[in-house]
C-alpha cells in the first residue's frame, strides 16, 4: 500500500510531463505541415545526383 504514495506522485508528474512536450510541440508549429512530408516523397528531382553511375 506504501507503493501507491510514491507511484501516484511519479506517474502525475509523467504524464504532466508528457502533457508540456505535446503543448510545446503544437507552439513551435510540429503540426501545421501535415501533408508536406509524404507528398515531399513523391517528387523527383530534376536535376541528376552527382554521384550517379553510368
Amino acid at each position: 500500500m506504501t507503493d501507491f504514495f510514491y507511484l501516484i506522485p511519479i506517474s502525475i508528474i509523467l504524464g504532466l510531463l508528457g502533457l508540456l512536450v505535446f503543448l510545446w510541440t503544437l507552439r513551435n508549429g510540429q503540426y501545421d505541415d501535415l501533408d508536406g512530408a509524404s507528398e515531399r516523397l513523391l517528387y523527383e528531382d530534376d536535376r541528376p545526383r552527382n554521384d550517379a553511375r553510368p
